[in-house]
């Protein structure tokens, strides 16, 4: 039922910046916990950033704190990743991720009822 539309990647320089955003369609409820996951070549996918219905919590990897920042319009149904001081260990397709139930903190891989088809997001050195 719900579609996951990533966009916003592309390549970008060391210590760049981009935007990604996600629209979320179909949804029967805005109250879900939404967030970010990221498979970079040979590795496996990884939680980036997550970010609950109402704000009221957000969770980051280590590997992104300070850098990334997750929001989200539940308006549009729209969540954000803005990704600054880029690395080249960033580099990634970044994916979108909705919970399988409303009102859920947590947001692991398990748990996440509907995944985007992911952006492009290349750092050069």
């Amino acid at each position: 039922q719900a579609h996951l539309v990533e966009s916003g990647g592309g390549l970008v320089q060391a210590g760049g910046s981009l935007t990604l955003s996600c629209v979320a369609s179909g949804l029967t409820s805005s109250t879900r916990t939404m967030g970010w996951f990221r498979q970079a070549p040979g590795k496996d996918r990884e939680f980036v950033a997550s970010m609950t219905w109402n704000g009221g919590l957000t969770n980051y990897a280590d590997a992104v704190k300070g850098r990334f920042t997750i929001s989200r319009d539940n308006t549009k149904n729209t969540i954000y990743l803005q990704m600054n001081s880029l690395k080249p260990e960033d580099t990634a397709i970044y994916i979108c991720a909705v919970h399988s139930r409303p009102y859920r903190v947590v947001l692991v891989s398990n748990d996440v009822g509907y995944w985007g088809q992911g952006t492009q997001v290349t750092v050069s050195s």
